[in-house]
C-alpha cells in the first residue's frame, strides 16, 4: 500500500525526555475516514504519540507521514532530508486539527472570532467566507445562538464544540483528539461526544486519545492500547473489548468497565 493511501503512516516513533524514552518505537497506520482511537493508563504516551503526529513534539527516531507530507522534514535538491522550516512545518500541521483536553480558546474573542482567525490569517480566506463558513459551523455543533459570546460565558462543553469548530474551519484531513471531554462536567460530555460521532459518520478521518470506553466502543474502526511507550494492542471494538488477548489489557479494561 503506498503511503497516499494512509493519512497517518507512523513508523517505529521513539521520543525521549532528557534521559526518559516515553516513545519506544510505536508503528501505527491511519486510512482515510478510519477513526482509530486509543486507550491507555495515563504516562503511557498516548498524548505525547498524538503530539508527534503534528510536530507539537518533534521525535528521536522514526518516521511521520501525514497526508503525503513527512512530519518535520523535507528533500532538498540532492535528496538529503533535511529539517521542515518553522513556516513550512505551520502549512502541514494546518492540515491537521488538534483539539485539546483545555480548549484554548482566545478568551478576548467571541466564539465567531475565534473560529475565522486561522482561515482569514493563516488561509487568507476572505473574512465575509470565513464567517460564512464559521456560522456554519456553529451551527453544525449546535451554538449559533453563542455566535457572539465570549469564552467566559460557555460552559466547558460549549467552549469544547468551539474549538472543534475551530479545527474544522481549516479544511483538515485529519482530525486529533486528546482527551477532549477530560476537562468537562458530567453533564457536558455528552454534546462533545455526539459532535464527535457525527464527525464519524460524515467520514473525517480521526485519532482519538480517550477514557470513554461507550464512545470508542460505539464509533470507532479500531482501538489501539498502549502501555510503556509501545502499542500492545489492537483490533476491532468487537474483539478488543470482548475478547481482548493481551494480559495488560485484560487488567485494564477490567479496571475501567
Amino acid at each position: 500500500m503506498s503511503l497516499q493511501q494512509y493519512i497517518v503512516d507512523a513508523q517505529d516513533v521513539h521520543k525521549r525526555f532528557g534521559r526518559v524514552e516515553v516513545l519506544k518505537g510505536v508503528t501505527l497506520q491511519v486510512k482515510p475516514q478510519e477513526v482509530v482511537c486509543i486507550i491507555g493508563a495515563s504516562g503511557s504516551g498516548k498524548t505525547t504519540f498524538l503530539r508527534t503526529l503534528n510536530a507539537l513534539e518533534t521525535i528521536d527516531q522514526g518516521t511521520i507521514v501525514v497526508n503525503g507530507h513527512r512530519v518535520g522534514w523535507t528533500q532538498d535538491k540532492n535528496g538529503s532530508w533535511v529539517k521542515l522550516k518553522e513556516r513550512a512545518m505551520a502549512e502541514i500541521r494546518s492540515e491537521i486539527g488538534f483539539v485539546f483536553q483545555r480548549f484554548n480558546l482566545w478568551p478576548h474573542m467571541t466564539a465567531l472570532e475565534n473560529i475565522i482567525e486561522a482561515p482569514t490569517r493563516v488561509r487568507g480566506q476572505s473574512k465575509d467566507e470565513a464567517i460564512a463558513t464559521a456560522e456554519e459551523l456553529l451551527r453544525r455543533v449546535k451554538l449559533s445562538d453563542k455566535r457572539d459570546v465570549y469564552p467566559g460565558r460557555l460552559s466547558g462543553g460549549q467552549q469544547q464544540r468551539v474549538a472543534i469548530a475551530r479545527s474544522l474551519a481549516m479544511k483538515p484531513a485529519l482530525m486529533l483528539f486528546d482527551e477532549p471531554t477530560s476537562a468537562l462536567d458530567p453533564e457536558t460530555i455528552g454534546e462533545v461526544l455526539d459532535v464527535m460521532k457525527e464527525l464519524a459518520l460524515g467520514g473525517m478521518t480521526m485519532v482519538c486519545v480517550t477514557h470513554e470506553m461507550g464512545f470508542a466502543r460505539e464509533v470507532s474502526d479500531r482501538v489501539v492500547m498502549m502501555d510503556g511507550g509501545v502499542i500492545i494492542e489492537e483490533g476491532t471494538p468487537e474483539h478488543f473489548f470482548s475478547n481482548p488477548t493481551h494480559e495488560r489489557t485484560k487488567q485494564f479494561l477490567s479496571k475501567i468497565l
